[in-house]
């Protein structure tokens, strides 16, 4: 066997922080806090109650819930049986979560109540899959998480062989393609990541990370992952309000965290009387309220780079690339770029290709895509889908995604999924959706709808059908009806005319449409 079995794991990173950081806090979540020590203890017994439970090598645990401190030990337990968890998005309709859980077919399902239980109850009840232990990680009794825990002995689980090349993490990215895909993170993947995250990033045992984007997305996980790894604390708030992120950043003193400008002018707005002290939060410089507030860094310290979850986060960080004719840096150390025509051959410098990666970093494939996984891993380099050039030092200039994408908020909006959705509806013959600029959310959703011969529908009605079958923050906010999609050669929609008629830009990488 290789020597990757004895290699370090997340588990073996908790037992050092034991060693090395006694009585510090690990986890805080709401009035819970764990020490490192005292979050070993319950990961012990968590492995443990879950090898009773029948869990092993190549099992799935599914997370249907919001932001929990129990997301890291879930992650670190059940890897260290050689099983995978996979954080869900939470915000997804009843059918969209019961085709996830068709397409993982999980061991354990730990789910929320609070906000979201009865669309994961009707979930279930549509899922074709009936199998797996289900436990409330917000509830009391037999069938809860704490219970389960509790359940288990303490003690003994670091003595398992554990191959850390195994994939331990599974996140779903968008639905480029009509359909999400689960990318498959190992170990390795994930440490070697936080090694390359940690100096450009600034992050290190004196870090209390405040988790506040879903940790269903790379965004917010990463970050965690790496504060982990440092011997950082790490502070979790349920999902993204104001309040709640004022009052922990107060609490616990946290140094870092990812907000947007809109939650930004809402802490400003209720702690205009400064009744919550902020100033332990690192930020870069925003309005004089909120600069007044907390501890204003230069803009630069918190430049991220390019990547995507399929290379576990970034890749290519302009920490490697200072004064560099490209913004976005050059590659992290342990991986490899080029820039490829359709045919695989490396373009020329300055020449826009496919960006694509080698080394540890990128993701072990898709769950169940062997297809997709053909395609996308052709002659051993993984292919992002994703447009950019080599500039003539060496450094990376993102153009954009090669698959249509919209951009909105902190989510990534595929277009393909929402047309997949509308077609759907009994009165729509063809359909078509761009991102026209939002002066809030960079980004909104248009559909323009063609529909079939005699059939009536409004765009209210065609916004509620996306509502009712996708997440929210999916569905179009206006539609226009027209009477032809145009279309080019190849048969694809001509989204660049679409764009031009309907007012549709400022589209990640540019302000138009890039294919």
């Amino acid at each position: 066997m290789s020597d990757a079995i004895h290699s370090l794991s997340l588990y073996t990173v908790l037992e050092e922080h034991v060693r090395s950081y006694p009585g510090k806090v690990a986890l805080s979540c709401g009035d819970q806090r764990y020490t490192f020590a005292e979050t070993l203890g319950r990961v012990d017994r968590y492995i443990d109650a879950l090898a009773r439970a029948g869990v092993g090598r190549g099992d799935r645990v599914l997370w249907l819930g919001q932001n929990s401190h129990r997301i890291l030990e879930t992650l670190i337990a059940a890897s260290q049986l050689g099983a995978m968890l996979c954080p869900a998005n939470w915000r997804q309709s009843k059918s969209e979560l019961a085709d996830l859980i068709d397409d993982l077919e999980p061991s354990i399902v730990l789910w929320q109540e609070e906000e979201v239980g009865d669309e994961i109850r009707a979930a279930r009840a549509l899922a074709r899959y009936a199998g797996g232990l289900w436990l409330q990680h917000d509830g009391q009794g037999e069938d809860s998480y704490e219970h389960f825990v509790a359940s288990g002995s303490e003690g003994g689980q670091g003595e398992r062989e554990v191959d850390t090349r195994d994939t331990a993490l599974i996140i779903y990215t968008a639905a480029f393609e009509g359909r999400p895909n689960g990318a498959m993170l190992s170990q390795n993947t994930i440490l070697l990541e936080n090694l390359v995250l940690a100096p450009t990033q600034k992050l290190s045992n004196e870090t209390v990370f405040l988790a506040v984007g879903p940790l269903f997305h790379l965004g917010t996980l990463m970050f965690c992952l790496t504060v982990f790894h440092m011997g950082g604390t790490n502070v979790f708030v349920r999902r993204t309000d104001a309040r709640s992120i004022a009052e922990a950043i107060h609490a616990d003193r946290c140094t870092r965290t990812w907000l947007v400008s809109k939650t930004m002018d809402e802490i400003v707005a209720l702690n205009r009387d400064r009744t919550l002290d902020l100033s332990s939060l690192r930020s870069i410089p925003y309005t004089e309220e909120w600069n007044r507030m907390v501890t204003v860094e230069p803009a630069e310290t918190h430049v991220p780079g390019y990547g995507q979850t399929e290379v576990m986060g970034l890749a290519v960080l302009p920490q490697y690339g200072r004064h560099a004719i490209g913004i976005f840096g050059r590659p992290a150390p342990f991986c490899q770029m080029r820039i490829v025509d359709a045919d695989d051959n490396d373009v020329a410098p300055g020449d826009v290709g496919e960006i694509v990666f080698r080394g540890p970093t990128v993701m072990n494939g898709y769950w169940r895509r062997p297809e997709i996984n053909a395609r996308r891993h052709r002659s051993g380099w993984h292919h992002t889908n994703d447009l950019g050039k080599r500039e003539a030092d060496g450094s990376l200039t993102f153009i954009g995604p090669k698959t249509q994408m919209i951009k909105s908020g902190v989510e990534n909006i595929y277009p393909a999924e929402v047309e997949a959705c509308i077609r759907r509806h009994p009165a729509v013959a063809d359909c078509a959706i761009i991102g026209i600029p939002d002066e809030r959310w960079i980004q909104a959703v248009k559909a323009i709808v063609v529909l079939k011969p005699g059939a009536a529908a409004s765009p209210s009605e065609i916004i509620e059908h996306c509502r009712q079958n996708i997440a929210s923050y999916k569905k179009p906010s206006s539609v226009e009806f027209s009477d032809s999609i145009p279309r080019l050669a190849t048969g694809g929609a001509d989204y660049k005319q679409l764009d031009a008629r309907y007012g549709g830009g400022n589209y990640p990488g540019g302000g138009t449409r890039t294919s």
